[in-house]
């Protein structure tokens, strides 16, 4: 199965990131590779639980004023 993640590098060091379906938890490493293993464990906690089912997901257009 494969995720779609959001990251970002963190002004102490290391990487912070979270599961696009999960976005209120959060976890962080200090490489990539070691986010990665990471937010892999997240999940497999995640779908444990019957009531953390994934969220299905949907994109959309935004128009704003530059």
């Amino acid at each position: 199965m494969e995720l779609s993640y959001t990251f970002w590098e963190a002004e102490e060091g290391g990487f912070i990131g979270f599961i696009n379906q999960f976005p209120d938890y959060w976890t962080q490493g200090e490489t990539i590779h070691e986010l990665e293993k990471m937010l892999a464990s997240l999940y497999a906690d995640m779908s444990a639980f019957p009531e953390f089912k994934t969220a299905k997901e949907h994109t959309g257009k935004l128009m704003v004023a530059v």
